[in-house]
């Protein structure tokens, strides 16, 4: 079965383009200087029948063998004369229509994936799948009005751009900081509000407040309680460190017992001499 599989996606055309079964194959190369020609194996996006997808149906393509110098705005422009395309994104692996999306934030961007990808364009119009899928190539990926570049060129720019400058970054982290503290806010007004109030069932949520606020502790106090556990853990690891030290602790607590043994004797006698003893 494995090797009859193997034989049927290996499959080629008489031109001698490999085929695979379901997808349009369409040739692109990197510049005019390239012989060969690499392959998108694209589709229409389609999801089971009753399976809920992101993505909306008939005007979704999904795109496979997206090469690493292939970005979301090149894959745009190479499908642009198909259609108006309203978005590109580029994943690791083909998403799974029952596992949740996650929201993109806008405050931190996703790493790059290394090596092949897939992808799924999103068409204003459902015309743009169709067109695509007939569409004939080869397509030049890099081109002297859009050159993108490559090897030693493309390493340096990815480096740069992963320096941010300081004051858009600190720019950044003060809008995300205003909204994250605006969200707080607004979940302890919610909650402050709801306190008390019976729910649709009748149950009423306790939560515990304390009376007083506590005081955010600051730098210098919570060194000071490092230094005082340091200090603590250091006597507590000095102490009875050598066997003999063991022995003279055991001594000392056996003489601190007699002692007070001969002080509890010596006052019981004075007790009974002052007819003052009575145990029971």
């Amino acid at each position: 079965m494995v090797a009859r599989r193997r034989k049927r996606v290996a499959r080629e055309s008489e031109s001698g383009v490999p085929i695979l079964p379901g997808y349009s194959a369409i040739p692109i190369k990197f510049s005019e200087k390239q012989q060969s020609s690499h392959y998108l194996y694209v589709r229409e996006h389609k999801v089971r029948g009753g399976t809920r997808s992101s993505w909306p149906q008939k005007r979704t393509l999904f795109v496979l063998n997206v090469p690493p110098y292939c970005t979301e705005e090149c894959l745009s422009r190479l499908l642009s004369p198909c259609g108006p395309v309203q978005s590109v994104e580029l994943q690791e692996k083909p998403e799974l229509a029952e596992s949740p999306k996650e929201p993109p934030s806008k405050f931190f961007h996703p790493k790059p994936v290394p090596g092949f990808q897939v992808a799924y364009v999103l068409f204003q119009k459902p015309g743009g799948v169709s067109a695509t899928l007939a569409l004939k190539g080869p397509l030049l990926v890099s081109t002297e009005s859009h050159p993108v570049r490559s090897g030693v060129l493309k390493w340096i720019r990815d480096y740069t751009d992963s320096v941010p400058d300081p004051e858009a970054l600190r720019v950044e982290v003060d809008a995300f900081m205003e909204t994250y503290d605006r969200k707080i806010a607004e979940e302890e007004a919610k909650a402050k509000e709801e306190e008390g109030v019976p729910d649709d069932e009748g149950w009423v949520k306790v939560t515990r407040r304390g009376r007083r606020p506590v005081l955010p502790r600051t730098e210098a106090a919570s060194l000071r309680v490092l230094e005082r556990e340091r200090r603590k853990r250091a006597r507590k690891e000095l102490l009875n460190f050598y066997a003999w030290q063991h022995r003279e602790t055991k001594m000392e607590h056996l003489a601190q017992l007699r002692k007070k043994f001969e002080e509890d004797k010596q006052r019981i006698e004075l007790m009974r001499a002052q007819r003052k003893f009575r145990p029971y």
